[in-house]
């Protein structure tokens, strides 16, 4: 027996596969098998490709969806660099390689802070308040198929939840390798 024949039969198995293929890039998944990260992170990626698609169609058509790293609840504007990074939970270089991108397309501009000497803070331009009041508007439509969706009455419950999340202290733990950590 080969080594690799070893090594897969002392891997562990799960006892359930959550994922099964239903054809090319389907899969059918139990609702109990989906873990709380995987219920969070999908609504939102899919919420941040349409925030970009309609940002696209809306004339903001140079914005990619890394850029929501920086343009993300609260959004930029008055914040240093190094805190934006915190947020998204990329480094220092990265944040600063999406800010100088969208400082050349014009949305945002860095500047010194008045108040801190050398360090630097991020300022919307007008396109970028224009671009950052268009997110609003498409969450809000966002926020309104939903309710009516689930219901509003269950819409609420969704919401009433997802603030205890956010609001937990397990949201706001530092993770190893964060960051803060550099």
């Amino acid at each position: 027996m080969n080594c690799a024949a070893r090594n897969a039969k002392r891997l562990p198995r799960p006892n359930f596969d959550p994922f099964s293929v239903d054809g090319p890039g389907h899969y059918s998944v139990k609702a109990a098998d989906i873990l709380i990260g995987a219920l969070l992170l999908v609504p939102a990626q899919a919420i941040h490709r349409r925030i970009i698609a309609e940002l696209n169609a809306a004339g903001y058509d140079e914005l990619r969806l890394p850029h929501i790293a920086v343009l993300q609840f609260p959004g930029p504007d008055g914040v240093r660099p190094t805190v934006l990074a915190e947020r998204a939970g990329m480094s220092k270089q990265a944040m600063n390689q999406l800010l100088g991108s969208l400082e050349g397309l014009g949305y945002i501009a860095r500047s010194d802070s008045p108040d801190e000497g050398r360090m630097r803070i991020v300022r919307f331009t007008k396109r970028g308040h224009a671009a950052y009041e268009k997110i609003y508007e498409i969450l809000q439509e966002i926020d309104r198929e939903w309710s009516a969706e689930l219901g509003s009455k269950a819409f609420t419950q969704l919401k009433d939840l997802l603030t205890r999340v956010w609001e937990s202290p397990l949201t706001h733990q530092a993770s190893a390798g964060s960051p803060e950590d550099e």
